[in-house]
């Protein structure tokens, strides 16, 4: 599958020779690269309206150009009135040039509408070179209608990589231009 998208190409042209460069590796298979992006949205009260999860559906689909998944609970808490299988939230994984595309769209576009943005934080790698984002608002993606939202929902964001350290990681994404806090 050909991928022709502006973040691919300024992966293979910019970032792979500055990493092989930076890191000495031996071969060009060991440079790090983006495996997936996950997005998922969090529905913690659809126990008690489900029309709460298709809405989150609805706009994650919008935001992600690809159809969610429904997840539900892996166990009961009595405490949060949530049953074993009650569905609580919506994810979808995207690989290959929708991956690209929205991971363009997210750090080129969207980052920047949010309120007081400063950049995002280098300390959410989680020690294997993925790396996670979390959204406040699904406003800020231009596909979304102000009108129509009538749930101002948050997002969470992992960016999957091949990458051995965090280090790597954190090189290979503020060379394709995440704007990290300074």
């Amino acid at each position: 599958m050909a991928i022709n998208n502006r973040m691919y190409n300024k992966y293979k042209k910019e970032v792979v020779p500055a990493l092989f460069k930076k890191f000495n590796y031996s071969s060009i298979m060991e440079v790090p690269k983006i495996e997936k992006v996950v997005v998922n949205i969090g529905v913690g009260d659809a126990t008690g309206n489900s029309k709460l999860l298709d809405d989150s559906v609805k706009e994650l689909s919008q935001i992600t150009g690809q159809k969610p998944i429904i997840t539900k609970a892996k166990k009961s808490i009595a405490t949060f009135k949530l049953r074993e299988g009650t569905a609580i939230g919506c994810k979808v994984t995207l690989r290959g040039q929708r991956m690209y595309e929205f991971f363009d769209k997210l750090i080129s576009i969207s980052l920047p509408r949010t309120r007081d943005f400063r950049g995002v934080s280098k300390t959410a790698f989680d020690g294997r070179g993925n790396y996670t984002l979390g959204v406040k608002e699904q406003l800020i993606f231009p596909e979304i209608n102000y009108e129509q939202v009538n749930r101002v929902r948050g997002m969470d964001i992992v960016i999957v990589t091949t990458a051995n350290t965090d280090e790597e990681a954190k090189e290979m994404l503020s060379l394709l231009g995440t704007p990290f806090a300074k």
